[in-house]
């Protein structure tokens, strides 16, 4: 458990307003990450992390104060996300609609402080790793996600996908395989293009 999970529950039992308000500003961006790796859009990421943070809210209304005492916060949330990322692709799959490519989305990013070359290489990563991610199956992307870009424990990762610890270190070690299989030509060309 994360050092902020207690401090955070007792304030959201004491205040749940006050409480959410700090819920959101300490796992927002974490949210925002596993979200927009597993959709690879930021505009997507941004509308499911609104939706992850409505259904928290709406559900904490409805918790005990003992209940929320008890929560183990970022890995209820990452709970949250990953089912509104999934009801998310659920209803793309009922409902296809005209997708922008990620190459499109990459662009209308703001730039940072990096110079464009700069920028153009992390978008080119980034590109590259989400498409590398879009190819594992479901279980196994959330599990890597979680695990690596979100930075959770096992265990956590166990919660969120209500599976043993042992299937999640098996469901990571063979995404990064297949990721591993996936990106190493893409690498070596980048060796060969570089040198």
């Amino acid at each position: 458990m994360d050092e902020t999970a207690e401090p955070l529950c007792e304030r959201m039992a004491a205040d749940l307003d006050d409480g959410f308000t700090e819920l959101v500003r300490v796992h927002a961006s974490a949210v925002h990450a596993f979200l927009l790796r597993m959709t690879g859009n930021a505009a997507e990421a941004d509308d499911l992390g609104q939706e992850t943070f409505l259904r928290a809210y709406t559900a904490l209304k409805e918790y005990s104060a003992q209940r929320r005492r008890a929560l183990r916060p970022r890995a209820w949330l990452m709970t949250i996300a990953a089912n509104v990322w999934r009801n998310h692709v659920r209803t793309c799959v009922r409902r296809p609609v005209a997708t922008v490519p990620v190459e499109e989305s990459c662009e209308s990013w703001p730039a940072e402080e990096p110079g464009p070359q700069d920028h153009a290489d992390t978008v080119a990563d980034r590109a590259l790793l989400v498409a590398a991610l879009a190819r594992l199956p479901e279980r196994a992307r959330v599990a890597v996600v979680l695990r690596h870009v979100v930075g959770m424990s096992y265990a956590e990762v166990a919660a969120v996908q209500g599976c043993p610890v042992g299937t999640v270190k098996a469901q990571v070690s063979r995404g990064l395989s297949v990721l591993r299989e996936v990106l190493e030509p893409e690498v070596a060309l980048l060796r060969e293009v570089t040198m």
